[in-house]
C-alpha cells in the first residue's frame, strides 16, 4: 500500500493523474488504477470526479495527511539516532525459474553493495508481473518477453534467449521430431502463458494434426509427465539447466527452432532509484558472464 500512498501524495501535489504520472514515472492509466485500488482497499472515495482535475474530497484530504505521516515513518524504518540511512525497499517480480537460477547470486552482490537496502521478491506469472510493473507496484519484473508492444514508458532488457526443443520419453523410438509431434500425444505448454503462446503459434504455423492430453504451465511438471510416458512436449531449453532426466530424450528442431526471450521490464533508468538501476546492471552482468536464467 505504501506505493499507492506515495502516488496519492504525487496526485495531490500535481493536481492531475497525468501530471502525477509524469512526476513519478507512471502512465496516467497506471496512476488511475493505483488510486482505484487504494479507494477499494480503504472503502471510500478520495476524489471529486470532475473533469481531468484530481480534486481530493474531505476524506481524501484527511487521508492525505495520514498518508504523509505513514510515508515518513516508513522511510525511517531501520533508522537510528546516530543518523544511519533508512532502509530502501526494492521490489522485484520474477517468474519461479528466474528466482531459482539468477536472482540469488545477483541479490547477494546487491546486498553487499547496498547493505542499507531491503529486497522483496514477488512471485507470479509473466502477465501478472508485467501488470504490477506497469502499475508501479514493483520496481522491475523478470519475465518472458510479452508477444505485444509494451507501454511507451516501459523498457525491455533481454537477459537470455532460450531455444525450444521437443522432448519425448526415452524409450520412444524415432528421431524425426515432426513425425513424433504429429503422431504422439501432446503435453502442451499452457497457452495462457507467454511461452505457451509461442508454442501455440509454432504449432499453428506448422499445421500439425495434434492429439492433446494435458495442458499446464509448470515446466518441471511438464517434463515429468513426458518422463512418465504421457506424451511429448515442446519446452524451452534453459541456459541454466543442469541436464535433462534420463527418462527423456531431447530432439533439436533444426531450422525450425524458435526461441523465447527472458528479461526485465522496468521504467527508463532516469526515473529509477540508484539501487534499482544497480540491480538491473548486476542482473545483466550475471547473464553476460554466462549465468543466464531459465524461464
Amino acid at each position: 500500500m505504501i506505493r499507492k500512498l506515495k502516488t496519492l501524495v504525487a496526485v495531490a501535489r500535481e493536481g492531475t493523474f497525468a501530471a502525477a504520472g509524469n512526476r513519478i514515472g507512471l502512465t496516467q492509466a497506471a496512476v488511475s488504477a493505483q488510486m482505484q485500488r487504494l479507494e477499494a482497499e480503504l472503502g471510500y472515495p478520495l476524489f471529486e470526479r470532475k473533469g481531468r482535475a484530481a480534486q481530493l474530497n474531505r476524506k481524501g484530504h484527511h487521508t492525505l495527511l495520514q498518508a504523509q505521516e505513514l510515508i515518513r515513518l516508513y522511510d525511517n524504518l531501520g533508522s537510528t539516532d546516530s543518523g544511519e540511512t533508512a532502509n530502501v525497499l526494492v521490489s522485484i517480480g520474477a517468474i519461479a525459474s528466474v528466482q531459482r537460477a539468477l536472482l540469488p547470486d545477483a541479490l547477494a552482490r546487491f546486498h553487499r553493495e547496498w547493505p542499507g537496502c531491503r529486497s522483496r521478491i514477488m512471485p507470479g506469472v509473466s502477465m501478472e508481473l508485467l501488470n504490477l510493473a506497469d502499475a508501479g507496484d514493483i520496481d522491475l519484473a523478470a519475465i518472458i518477453r510479452p508477444p505485444f508492444a509494451l507501454q511507451s514508458d516501459l523498457r525491455w532488457t533481454t537477459l537470455a534467449q532460450e531455444p525450444y526443443r521437443l522432448i519425448v520419453p526415452a524409450d520412444l523410438p524415432g528421431d524425426d521430431w515432426a513425425q513424433l509431434l504429429s503422431t504422439q500425444p501432446l503435453v502442451r505448454y499452457d497457452r495462457s502463458s507467454f511461452g505457451g503462446r509461442q508454442v501455440d503459434r509454432f504449432l499453428r504455423r506448422m499445421h500439425f494434426s495434434l492429439r492433446e492430453v494435458c495442458e499446464l504451465d509448470e515446466l518441471e511438471a511438464l517434463v515429468q509427465l513426458v518422463a512418465n510416458g504421457v506424451g511429448v512436449a515442446l519446452v524451452p531449453e534453459t541456459t541454466a539447466q543442469r541436464g535433462w532426466p534420463e527418462s527423456v530424450r531431447v530432439l533439436d528442431l533444426g531450422s525450425h527452432t524458435f526461441h523465447r526471450d527472458v528479461g526485465l521490464v522496468h521504467r527508463a533508468p532516469g526515473t529509477l532509484s540508484e539501487p534499482v538501476n544497480m540491480l538491473i546492471r548486476l542482473l545483466m552482468e550475471r547473464t553476460q558472464a554466462g549465468e543466464c536464467p531459465p524461464g
